[in-house]
């Protein structure tokens, strides 16, 4: 079995002989080679570009994004104060992926709506690797378009500026108007009724690279590996951060952005280099109310997507709360590998010790796989895990297993448990790969549908028998087409 991963190679992360081998295999068991090819570029792909849609409040940017991801899912409401846990979608056209970041879900705070407009707009951007700027045509350009313009420009990120609520013809002449932002072709469009989506979705993927650059540290390239730090507010993320820092080690270097506040520094810990991206205490200057949830899982989005290892810090001496959950899961959904640091550890007595181990067990379960410390970050307590346990999940979040000896082990897998019968068919995995790394994607073809929880006992399995520890694992599962001759 040929070992060998050919990063970059047209197939993947296969080599060429994984893949003729594997391919032939897939004719043997009456699959489409084209269909084989679609479902590997699909799982094998890394991570997707981002697309920020920004633009102050009511020119209609989660009707906007609900109509690119095709779906009621982002908050449309005239009030004001509607926070929601999610931040980014995904989304595809013209059979391109990607992700969108919406900034539609909080949009006025105390210090009036230029210092929100413009906080929102900083995340997004940071955030992503294109832009669509909404402004409302039958409005024209506010002082408020012209500061977000600033911000855009500055960012040199591509922009696709969005002349939005053109509803017929007469409104054209409002869009064009809005050539005076000097940001290029306005793109007269309705969001409510789906008018001139399509071209400005063309625009998008033009203005879209293929796939972000990856600037993550690897050994080849030896850039320091990123850990972001993530966990609700006052959990102890700034401390932790400070202790590692200061006390523990010294500070290389400290890059703190000017407009963004999320502090990057380079700490060496155990002898290597790591750039850690805190998400603490940020946006102090604009003291946020009710949109202090949205702002926060939207700066957590933000670092998460520049990160390898999402840290997740969790207070101990509370009960896991809900925001914790919504963390974790937006940490998996990321696909980044995660250490949990149970915070405080040193204030626990016997008893909360007792019924964290329980709370854990039921509130966390599904990410038990993910390597855990219990740390003081006012004492140091502990500290020293924190490396073995991030070198640990990154060892996970890039192991691959060879296509021929994945096969050995669904086919074991096949033979001790297969699975139940329905309707009188017992559906069967035929063959699979692994299609990429960071984090693992599977791709398993069967001759029938792949009840869920039988998929929870493969990937159970997997983790037993190949690791995994403190990564998620994607498994997607392509059914044979009745066509196919059998064998």
């Amino acid at each position: 079995m040929n070992d060998q991963i050919h990063s970059g190679d047209e197939h993947g992360e296969l080599g060429d002989a994984e893949y003729a081998e594997f391919m032939e295999l897939a004719a043997q068991e009456g699959f489409d080679a084209e269909e084989i090819a679609g479902a590997l570029d699909e799982a094998g792909h890394g991570p997707l570009p981002r697309l920020a849609v920004v633009g102050r409040p009511n020119v209609g940017k989660s009707t906007l994004v609900n109509r690119i991801i095709g779906r009621r899912e982002a908050v449309v409401q005239d009030k004001p104060g509607v926070t929601r846990d999610r931040v980014t979608y995904e989304a595809e056209w013209a059979g391109r992926r990607f992700k969108v970041v919406d900034t539609g879900g909080w949009e006025q705070d105390v210090l009036g709506l230029d210092a929100s407009v413009a906080a929102q707009a900083e995340y997004a951007i940071e955030a992503s690797d294109a832009v669509v700027f909404v402004v409302d045509a039958t409005v024209g350009a506010t002082d408020t378009d012209e500061a977000v313009v600033k911000l855009l420009r500055r960012s040199g990120k591509p922009v696709v500026l969005c002349a939005n609520k053109v509803d017929g013809q007469s409104g054209e002449a409002d869009a064009a108007a809005l050539w005076s932002l000097g940001l290029g072709e306005p793109h007269p469009i309705s969001a409510l009724h789906g008018r001139g989506t399509g071209d400005m979705l063309d625009a998008v993927l033009e203005a879209l690279p293929d796939a972000p650059a990856q600037t993550f540290g690897t050994a080849g390239v030896g850039g320091p590996r990123r850990i972001a730090l993530i966990g609700r507010p006052n959990v102890g993320k700034s401390s932790l951060l400070n202790k590692v820092a200061n006390e523990e080690r010294v500070v290389v270097n400290e890059l703190a952005g000017t407009t963004r506040d999320p502090v990057d520094e380079l700490i060496e810990l155990g002898g290597v280099t790591w750039k850690f991206i805190d998400t603490a205490g940020i946006r102090r200057r604009v003291h946020l109310q009710e949109g202090a949830d949205y702002y926060a899982s939207l700066r957590t989005a933000a670092a998460v997507e520049k990160a390898e290892v999402a840290v997740i810090l969790i207070d101990s001496s509370e009960s896991i709360s809900v925001q914790d959950q919504r963390i974790i899961t937006m940490a998996v959904d990321a696909g980044r590998a995660i250490v949990l640091a149970m915070n405080k550890w040193d204030t626990l007595d016997e008893e909360r010790r007792y019924y964290l181990e329980r709370e854990i067990e039921t509130e966390l379960g599904q990410i038990a796989w993910a390597p855990r410390v219990n740390v003081s970050a006012r004492t140091g307590r502990h500290m020293e895990k924190l490396v073995p346990a991030i070198e640990t999940a990154l060892a996970g979040w890039e192991t691959r297993v060879p296509t021929g000896r994945l096969n050995a082990f669904l086919g074991e897998i096949v033979a001790s448990h297969p699975h139940p019968i329905r309707g009188g068919k017992q559906p069967r995995i035929l063959f699979g790969t692994q299609a990429g790394t960071k984090p693992p994607r599977f791709v398993l073809f069967a001759s029938g549908f792949l009840e869920a929880g039988y998929r929870r006992f493969v990937e159970r399995r997997l983790r037993e028998e190949f690791g995994f520890e403190g990564t998620p694992i994607h498994i997607s599962v392509r059914v044979r087409e009745k066509r196919g001759r059998k064998k």
